[in-house]
Parts: C-alpha cells; structure tokens; sequence
C-alpha cells in the first residue's frame, strides 16, 4: 500500500505543475486579459475538465479579475448522460449553460456508415459555440487541445495535407468576432490522463467518433506514443521546433521574400552576381 503522504505529494505537485504550464501558455499568447468572459467548452471528457478545473484554480490566484460559465454542447447522442454535466457544475459553483442541438442525428443522417464523422461534427460545433458565445456575452473561448493534439494536428497537416500547419493557442474567427484559446497547449496528455484518475473526473465517453478505428489522428497519436518510449525528447524537441521557425530556411516564398534577396553592396564582383543570367550572343 503507497504511503498516503507520498501519494498527497505527488497529487499536489501534479497539481501544481499543471497551473503552471496552463498559466505559462495564458501568459506567453496573452490568452486571458482583465474583464473578460472565458466560455469554458464542455465535451465531457478528460481535457475539458482538467481545463476547467485549472481556470478555476488561476482565476483565485490571478492578478486579473475575469469570469468563467462553463458550456456544453449535447448533441443528442444515444445514451449520452444528461445530468452528468449539469449536475457536476452545480456542484462547483461555477456558472453554466446547456445548448441542445441535434447535430447527432445530422452527422448520422449525412455521413456514410463506417466513413469519419469528425470533420462535419467539428463544424457544426464550432458553429454553434460562436453563436452561443455571443449570445453569452462572452469573450473568449477556451478549448481543451493540448500539447499532444498539436503535435498530432502539425503531423497530419504534413503527412496527408502537404502543410506546415499545426494548431495555435490562440486565434480570431473567420468573421472577427471571436477569440478561440488553448490555455492548455503546453500541457501533455499523460498529466491530463493522470489528472483525470487523480481528481475521479464523471467522464463521458464520445460515441459519435471515439469507437472509430484508423483515423489519421490515432495513427498519429500511437506514433508520437512510440516515440516518447524510443526515443525521450524527441516529442518536447517537435513541439519546441514549431515555436522556433526560421522562414528563411524554409521553401514558402509567401513567408519569405527570396526573389528579392540579394548580396549586399560590394561583397562580390560583378561577374558572380551576373552569373546566372542568360548570356547574349549575336549570330
């Protein structure tokens, strides 16, 4: 049996260690400023949960003064625990809304059997988020990605969409009227996953995509798993890497001017700088 003391130690360091990178991330993108209106979105799973709970924690030790209202989208899936969400905020304390829609049945209803549903779901949350974020007054809005998902979303973007793109803290909607963050970007899924059992988080599985099997994001996943046991570091040097770009020594003309770039004055004779140009010849 672990000594309860060790066990209280380790808890608490966990603790710790979280709000510090969480407070870190917020700090670095400038994610939460005083005055505002954090909508909090709430899946049910581990992540969201972890976030709420640290925002709560920073927001008690935060030099600033902002608010939290925690918001759940139920999509009316089969079997999905109503109460569950409801009855966990009102336990916190914590203010709170509940959106109904539909967004199951239209998924189900578009989607082919067997193909993945996560593309079209994403969309018509994020749609209704934005709109429920107006309606709310709020601000920001917080999502629970954090570092392992960024990483995930960089590799796929290469892999399968042939860009360096990954997932950023903190970004404005398409239409300019809102401010998505990632307050947990710094934080890796093994923390959150140890978090989870440590606090005994009521979590609700996701039955629209979780039971799909071969979608790119767990092969990538598993990938980003096998190289933290082969290879330590190599994971935090990834993530490190998109926070350290030099786009001079990258290929997109768009984020660096190489047509124009040239020796400078005097460093070179005029027959080197000449030298790929075409050469004239009269016949």
């Amino acid at each position: 049996m672990k000594d309860p003391r060790k066990v209280a130690y380790e808890e608490n360091k966990l603790d710790k260690k979280l709000c510090r990178l969480a407070g870190q991330a917020i700090v670095d993108y400038n994610m939460i400023e005083d005055g505002d209106k954090v909508m909090v979105c709430m899946s049910g799973g581990k992540d969201s949960y972890a976030m709420l709970d640290i925002l709560m924690k920073l927001k008690e030790r935060a030099p600033i003064d902002f608010d939290l209202v925690a918001v759940n989208l139920d999509q009316n899936q089969p079997g999905f625990p109503k109460e569950t969400l409801p009855n966990y905020f009102k336990k916190l304390g914590v203010q709170f809304h509940i959106e109904d829609q539909d967004t199951y049945g239209i998924v189900k209803r578009v989607i082919p059997e067997g193909k993945t549903t996560c593309g079209l779901c994403s969309r018509l949350r994020r749609g209704i988020l934005y709109r429920v974020a107006g309606e709310l007054g709020a601000t920001k809005i917080a999502l629970g990605h954090h570092r392992d998902d960024i990483i995930e979303t960089l590799l796929m973007n290469m892999f399968h969409g042939g860009k360096l793109k990954g997932m950023p803290p903190k970004l404005k909607s398409d239409d300019g009227k809102h401010i998505v963050i990632r307050p947990l970007a710094y934080v890796p899924e093994s923390y959150l996953e140890r978090y989870a059992a440590q606090m005994d988080f009521p979590i609700i599985p996701c039955n629209l995509c979780g039971s799909q099997e071969n979608l790119q994001r767990n092969a990538m996943k598993a990938l980003i798993k096998e190289w933290e046991k082969k290879y330590p570091g190599r994971v935090e040097s990834l993530f490190s890497s998109i926070q350290n770009v030099v786009p001079s020594h990258l290929m997109d003309a768009t984020q660096f001017d190489f047509k124009d770039l040239s020796q400078d004055v005097g460093s070179s004779d005029s027959s080197e700088q000449n030298a790929w140009q075409p050469i004239q010849m009269t016949l």
